[in-house]
């Protein structure tokens, strides 16, 4: 055995060489060593070697990819559940060079979206609805897929290259709109198979689905939208108040 190792826990000290390794030798988003790479390498058991990688896995420096292997974990993206920030700021606070691509933009009627959806909006009839779906990536990679309705209304002059940016900024810099914030439903679903092409998972591996109705400070409804963060790359963050109670109940259980 490797006389390094022989201080007791012998993973632990296993721990400090393979993080050395991660720190020096690989990269966000390498595969790693597998449990029987690591025994040989380091003249340990397979059981001690399973038991550092789990560890790793837990601390978030490794990932493990069912049918795949073990890889370098990719440097996440927060999403912090109690306020609105962009996209492209998120990205950029997390290190990573943001993009998007615009896969549809134009114009319809409420008439012609699920009744919902324009119940949501609180628009009816031949009310006019700003329609898109973008692509979202983060130094290259996909990271959300969204299809949003925005009101006509409030963003007559909204244009294809506002979209393919931050809306927000456009909102609130170019056409004078003050958001007060919005309701959001998180759950975790299965991407159908063109939504997985999109962000280039699996049909089979859960995503992270956002509902949300965004308002003006006006409470009039802004934007209806339905986004799916890909889970190996986004974390959800929030900070939790005193307990209180749960009665009466407020939301679902499905």
């Amino acid at each position: 055995m490797d006389t390094s190792l022989v201080r007791s826990p012998v993973y632990q000290q296993l721990n400090q060489r393979l993080r050395a390794a991660l720190a020096t030798e690989y990269r966000s988003g390498d595969q790693f060593l597998t449990e029987r790479e690591v025994a040989e390498k380091f003249q340990v058991s397979r059981a001690t070697a399973n038991k550092s990688l789990a560890s790793l896995v837990s601390e978030g420096f490794l990932e493990f990819r069912k049918g795949l292997g073990t890889f370098v974990r990719r440097d996440v993206i927060d999403y912090d559940v109690r306020s609105l920030v962009s996209f492209t700021e998120k990205a950029r606070a997390a290190g990573k060079k943001p993009s998007t691509q615009l896969i549809t933009f134009g114009k319809l009627t409420a008439a012609e979206v699920d009744t919902e959806i324009a119940a949501a909006l609180e628009r009816t009839g031949d009310a006019s609805l700003w329609e898109m779906e973008r692509l979202r990536l983060a130094d290259g990679v996909p990271v959300i897929w969204e299809h949003r309705y925005v009101v006509h209304e409030h963003c007559p002059k909204l244009t294809k290259s506002q979209a393919e940016g931050s809306l927000y900024r456009a909102w609130t810099e170019t056409h004078g709109l003050v958001i007060a914030g919005a309701n959001e439903i998180i759950r975790a679903v299965l991407p159908t198979k063109d939504e997985a092409r999109h962000l280039q998972t699996s049909p089979s591996t859960p995503v992270l689905e956002v509902l949300s109705v965004g308002f003006l400070d006006s409470n009039s409804p802004l934007w209806w939208e339905r986004t799916l963060y890909r889970s190996d790359q986004y974390e959800f963050h929030s900070r939790l108040g005193p307990i209180q109670s749960a009665t009466p109940a407020r939301g679902k259980l499905r």
